[in-house]
C-alpha cells in the first residue's frame, strides 16, 4: 500500500480535477504532499520502531494510514484530500520501516530471512509498476475514490493478521533522541521539498535555494547532534561499515534508475506511441512481474556467488537495458521495447538481496531505523532520477517538438545508462565478502 500510494494517483488526476475544481497547483500538492512527508519522517518512523517495539509501530502506522485512506477516498475538497495524503505520508513513515524491521525480527535464521526479505522486495517492484495500471483503471471504470479506498479493506485483514502474528517485542530503554529525530526530519523535509518543487519554482529562485541550504544546516546540526550525544538516534559509526554505506549508496542508484526510467517511458509510450494512460501503465506490468518472480531467486544466488558480483550483474543488466531502450526511435513500436523492459526487470530483480545485506549488517538493536534509512535512499534517489534526468532532458530539448522530444529523451537515457552503471564497481569495491579472518574480530559498535 505504501509503495503503490507513490504513484496510484497519477492517472486519476483529470478526473479529480473535474469532480473538485482542483488548480493545477492542488493537483501537484495531491502528489508531492504524500511524498514529502513520507520522505520526510521515514528516519524518525525508523527510530520510533526501535524505541517502541516493531508491532506497535506498524499497527500505529497502519492505523494512521488506513484512516487517512478512508478520508482521501471521501474527500469533498482540495483542502482535505491533500491534507488526507499528507497524514497517508505519517502512516507510511511508521509503517514501512516497521515491516521491514518486522521481517527481520520473524526471521531470525539468515536464509529465511534472505528469501523472505526478498518476498518484501519483490512485492513492492510490483506495487510502483501497478500503480499507474490500478489507477487507471478504477479513475476509468468507477470514482476516483476508490484508487484510495481499496486501501481500507486491505488495512483492515493486515491489522488483524498483525495483532495476531506480529510478535510484540520489547520496547528500548534508550532514551528518546528528541533533537535527533527533529534535525533528521527537518532536512529530510527541506531536501524533499526543494527536488519536488524545483523544476516549477526554478532551481535558482529564493525558496529552492533556501530550502536546500535549510536542508544543508539541519543535516549538519544533525551529525553533531548525534556525535556528542551519549544515545544517539544513530550512531555514525554505523557508516565506517562498507558493506551497509555501499548497500545504501547503491540502492540509491537502483532507485534513481527505476524511478526516472518509469516516469521518462511513461511519457514516450503517450505521447510518441500514443498509448492512453492505462495502456502506458499496463505496459510496464511484464517488467515488474520478471523484477518480482527474480526477486524470489536472487538470494540464492547471491548465497552461492556473493552479494557483490550479483548485485554488480544486475546493475549492469539494467544500465544495458537503458542503453537498449536509447536505440528505440519514433519507428519502434511496444514490442521492440519488450525484450529491454524484460531484461531491465531481471536485472533489478537481481538487487533484492541488497536489501538483506543492509539489514544484515547492523545491531539487531537498530533494525528499524536502518530501514529507515533504506527507505529514504529509495524514495530521495528516486526523486533525483526525475530531477536530474528532468534536468538532462529540459537542457537537451531544442523545441517544442516531438522530435525534439524524442531526441532529448534518447540522450537522457544514455545519461541515466551511465549513472546506473556507476553502480557495478562500487558493488565489486563494497559488497565483497569479509575474509574469515576478518569474521572472527569483534565488532566495535557492538562491543561499544
Amino acid at each position: 500500500m505504501t509503495y503503490l500510494d507513490n504513484n496510484v494517483v497519477n492517472v486519476a488526476l483529470p478526473s479529480i480535477q473535474r469532480d473538485l475544481g482542483l488548480t493545477i497547483s492542488g493537483l501537484e500538492w495531491i502528489v508531492s504532499s504524500y511524498i514529502l512527508v513520507f520522505a520526510g519522517l521515514l528516519l524518525a518512523g525508523g527510530r520510533l520502531a526501535d524505541l517502541f517495539g516493531v508491532r506497535a509501530a506498524f499497527l500505529g502506522g497502519l492505523g494512521v494510514f488506513t484512516a487517512a485512506s478512508a478520508l482521501a477516498g471521501l474527500a469533498g475538497s482540495q483542502e482535505v484530500l491533500i491534507g488526507a495524503r499528507a497524514l497517508q505520508g505519517v502512516g507510511a513513515a511508521l509503517l514501512a520501516p516497521a515491516a521491514l524491521a518486522a521481517i527481520a525480527a520473524l526471521f531470525p535464521e539468515p536464509a529465511e530471512r534472505a528469501r523472505a526479505i526478498g518476498l518484501w522486495g519483490g512485492i513492492g517492484a510490483l506495487a510502483l509498476a501497478l500503480g499507474p495500471l490500478i489507477g487507471g483503471v478504477l479513475s476509468e471504470h468507477a470514482h476516483w475514490g476508490w484508487i484510495f479506498l481499496v486501501n481500507v479493506p486491505v488495512g483492515v485483514v493486515t491489522a488483524v493478521l498483525g495483532v495476531r502474528h506480529l510478535p510484540a517485542g520489547s520496547r528500548s530503554r534508550r532514551p528518546l533522541d528528541v533533537y535527533g529525530l527533529g534535525t533528521s526530519s527537518a532536512a529530510l523535509l527541506a531536501l524533499t521539498y526543494a527536488l519536488i518543487e524545483g523544476e516549477r519554482n526554478g532551481w535558482t529562485s529564493a525558496p529552492i535555494l533556501g530550502s536546500f541550504a535549510a536542508a544543508a544546516l539541519f543535516a549538519a546540526v544533525f551529525a553533531a547532534v548525534e556525535l556528542r550525544s551519549a544515545d544517539p538516534m544513530i550512531d555514525l559509526r554505523l557508516f565506517r561499515r562498507r558493506m551497509f554505506t555501499g548497500g545504501l549508496a547503491i540502492t540509491g542508484l537502483w532507485a534513481f534508475g527505476v524511478f526516472g526510467i518509469y516516469f521518462f517511458l511513461a511519457l514516450y509510450l503517450q505521447g510518441v506511441l500514443g498509448f492512453s494512460p492505462t495502456g502506458a501503465g499496463a505496459a510496464f506490468v511484464p517488467l515488474a512481474l520478471v523484477m518480482a518472480v527474480m526477486a524470489g531467486v536472487s538470494d540464492r544466488l547471491a548465497r552461492r556467488f556473493g552479494p557483490g558480483p550479483v548485485t554488480a550483474s544486475g546493475m549492469a543488466l539494467m544500465a544495458a537495458a537503458v542503453g537498449w531502450m536509447s536505440t528505440i526511435g519514433a519507428g519502434g513500436g511496444y514490442f521492440d521495447l519488450l525484450p529491454a523492459f524484460l531484461l531491465y526487470g531481471l536485472g533489478a530483480g537481481m538487487l533484492i538481496p541488497l536489501n538483506d545485506v543492509i539489514i544484515g549488517a547492523i545491531p539487531a538493536s537498530d533494525t528499524g531505523v536502518a530501514s529507515g534509512m533504506l527507505n529514504v535512499s529509495r524514495e530521495v534517489f528516486g526523486l533525483l532520477g526525475v530531477t536530474v534526468l528532468g534536468a538532462i532532458l529540459t537542457a537537451r530539448q531544442t523545441a517544442e517538438t516531438p522530435a525534439a522530444f524524442l531526441d532529448a529523451y534518447r540522450f537522457t537515457l544514455v545519461a541515466a545508462a551511465v549513472i546506473i552503471a556507476l553502480a557495478v564497481p562500487l558493488a565489486l569495491a563494497t559488497l565483497r565478502r569479509p575474509a574469515p579472518s576478518a569474521e572472527k574480530e569483534p565488532d566495535p559498535v557492538l562491543a561499544a
